[in-house]
């Protein structure tokens, strides 16, 4: 069976249902997981999804800030809720698919400007939410598990996942903390799906800052989206897509989709 999986930081799931929706109909996904979704689970704009025939989901939202979701074609055999570093902020939910596909959308904090745990609590709890992934995918995150780890992780971990490497060490998204921490938790059994089809010294972004005039003449990106799958599923995957045009859609997110085919 073939598998189209979809995941996009789409920045409030209400203000931009209708490109949600137009993205839909042109990709046909058979999952779509989004972050930021910015809603209570009440509000959640569950009926347009539906129509197009994405009965089955999983949802974690509060008001204004964070969100993730998975919204499927294929049923679940089981969901769940995940909180972390002792929040209740809307930042995991998982799902299990038909043949055991076992789903994780993330959306890790930020992290806020200063990248000094000691005097940013942002970036102090970003540090130990990756600690504390990674302690929890040790073990969990086995060979031969069908498992797959997608969303904005909010780290871009190489230089090529960034627009200037020596310009952006000491910026949060990219500081050698921060890419310590995400590589920790990539190799508790992960492989960066992304980057077997678009290896190094390729230059990847999925997000360009909403401060640039011409986001694409600046091409200030960086690469914090991200599509991770165990080794079981490796010989799986088909294909993979950034869709860098959707920053240029009117009323656009930061973030751009990003599409994995897999045959599993």
């Amino acid at each position: 069976m073939s598998l189209r999986l979809t995941t996009w930081n789409i920045n409030s799931v209400r203000l931009r249902i209708n490109l949600a929706t137009a993205l839909i109909e042109r990709l046909q996904p058979d999952v779509i997981c989004l972050q930021e979704t910015k809603v209570p689970d009440p509000m959640f704009p569950l009926k347009p999804f539906e129509k197009l025939g994405y009965t089955h989901h999983v949802v974690a939202g509060q008001k204004g800030y964070h969100g993730v979701a998975i919204l499927s074609r294929w049923p679940f055999e089981a969901s769940e809720r995940r909180n972390w570093c002792g929040k209740e902020d809307a930042r995991h939910v998982h799902a299990t698919l038909r043949g055991g596909i076992e789903v994780h959308n993330f959306y890790i904090p930020a992290g806020g400007d200063e990248p000094d745990p000691s005097v940013n609590e942002k970036f102090a709890h970003k540090l130990m939410f990756l600690d504390e992934a990674t302690d929890w995918f040790t073990g969990r995150c086995r060979p031969d598990g069908r498992m797959i780890l997608v969303g904005d992780l909010n780290v871009a971990p190489s230089e090529f996942d960034v627009w200037s490497h020596k310009q952006l060490l000491n910026v949060v998204s990219h500081t050698p903390v921060e890419v310590e921490k995400l590589t920790a938790l990539l190799k508790t059994g992960w492989i960066d799906a992304i980057r077997e089809f678009h290896p190094e010294p390729e230059k990847l972004y999925s997000w360009w800052s909403y401060r640039a005039k011409d986001w694409r003449e600046s091409n200030r990106g960086r690469r914090l989206d991200h599509i991770w799958v165990t080794p079981e599923l490796k010989s799986s995957l088909r294909s993979v897509h950034i869709l860098d045009e959707a920053r240029g859609w009117e009323r656009a997110s930061d973030h751009v989709p990003v599409t994995v085919d897999l045959e599993v």
